[in-house]
C-alpha cells in the first residue's frame, strides 16, 4: 500500500510539474503584457507586474490593423477546417470503404507526406502559386492548409472501426444511392471525429506563421501571427505590445475550449485511432 502511495505521489509531482513547465511561459507573456517598458527586462525579472498598465494594449491598436488581422485570422482558418473536414471525410471514405487498383499503395504515399517537412516542398509550392497568379490572395494563403493527411488516416481509421460495413450494405440493398449513404449514415455517424479534426485543422491554421510570411506582401492580408512580426526589429523587440498582441492572438482559442471544453475533450477520445 505504501509503495502504490508512494508511485502515485511521485506521479502527481511529475505531472504537477509538467503542467507548470506548460503554464509558466502562458502566465509570463500575460504579466508581460501588463508591464511598462521599464520592467520589462528588469533584473531581477519580476512574475506579477509592480505598476500594472493597459498601454501595450493601446499600442497594439494604434500601431497595427489589428482588428484587420484577426477577421484575416478567422476567414482563413475557417475556410481551411472547411476544406479540411470536407476532403479527408471523403477521402477517408473511400479508402475505408471501397476497394480498388493500387488503394493501399495511394493511402501510404498520401501517409508519406506527413512526415515530410513543410520546409522541404515550400519553396516548389511558391512556385506553383506563382505560376497561378495566387501571391498576395487569400487563397495563396489558404491552399496549404485545405488538405491534412492526419485528416484522412483519421477519418478512415474511424470509419473503418466505428461505421460497419453491414450497415452500408444494408442501405444499398434499401436502394440509397452512395451520395445519400456518405450524407446520412457517414457523416452522421463520423461528426465526433471531424470535430476533433476540425480543432485540430483550425489551430494549425491559426498559428500559421513561415506560409503567410513568403505569400503575403500586403498588410490588407497579413494574418495575426503576422501582424504581430511588426514588433519585433532588426536589433530590438518592443516585448511589451508584442505579449499584449499575443494575449488578444491565444485570447480566442482560450475562450472557445472554456465553452466548448467538454464537446473538444469527448471528441478527442472518440476519433482516437483505433483498428
Amino acid at each position: 500500500m505504501r509503495a502504490f502511495d508512494r508511485g502515485t505521489a511521485l506521479t502527481h509531482l511529475v505531472l504537477v510539474l509538467g503542467s507548470l513547465v506548460m503554464i509558466f511561459p502562458v502566465l509570463w507573456m500575460v504579466s508581460t503584457s501588463f508591464k511598462p517598458p521599464n520592467e520589462v527586462l528588469s533584473w531581477p525579472p519580476t512574475l506579477l507586474p509592480q505598476s500594472p498598465t493597459l498601454a501595450n494594449y493601446g499600442t497594439v491598436f494604434d500601431a497595427i490593423p489589428i482588428v484587420r488581422f484577426f477577421l484575416n485570422s478567422v476567414l482563413i482558418s475557417l475556410v481551411s477546417t472547411a476544406f479540411v473536414v470536407a476532403t479527408s471525410l471523403v477521402a477517408g471514405y473511400v479508402f475505408a470503404k471501397f476497394a480498388f487498383p493500387g488503394r493501399d499503395i495511394l493511402f501510404f504515399l498520401i501517409l508519406i507526406t506527413a512526415i515530410v517537412p513543410f520546409e522541404s516542398y515550400m519553396t516548389p509550392l511558391y512556385l506553383q502559386m506563382v505560376q497561378v497568379k495566387w501571391i498576395n490572395t487569400y487563397q495563396g494563403l489558404i491552399a496549404p492548409y485545405a488538405v491534412m493527411s492526419f485528416g484522412v488516416l483519421l477519418m478512415r481509421q474511424h470509419m473503418r472501426s466505428a461505421i460497419p460495413d453491414e450497415l452500408i450494405d444494408a442501405a444499398r440493398i434499401d436502394g440509397a444511392s452512395e451520395w445519400r449513404i456518405f450524407a446520412e449514415i457517414v457523416v452522421a455517424l463520423s461528426l465526433p471525429a471531424a470535430g476533433a479534426l476540425g480543432i485540430f485543422a483550425f489551430i494549425q491554421a491559426w498559428a500559421a506563421f513561415l506560409w503567410p510570411l513568403l505569400v503575403a506582401n500586403q498588410r490588407d492580408l497579413f494574418n495575426l501571427e503576422l501582424g504581430l512580426n511588426a514588433f519585433q526589429f532588426r536589433f530590438s523587440v518592443d516585448y511589451g505590445p508584442l505579449m499584449a498582441g499575443s494575449v488578444l492572438s491565444v485570447l480566442p482559442m482560450v475562450i472557445a475550449f472554456l465553452l466548448f471544453r467538454r464537446q473538444i475533450i469527448e471528441s478527442a477520445a472518440i476519433s482516437g485511432l483505433k483498428g
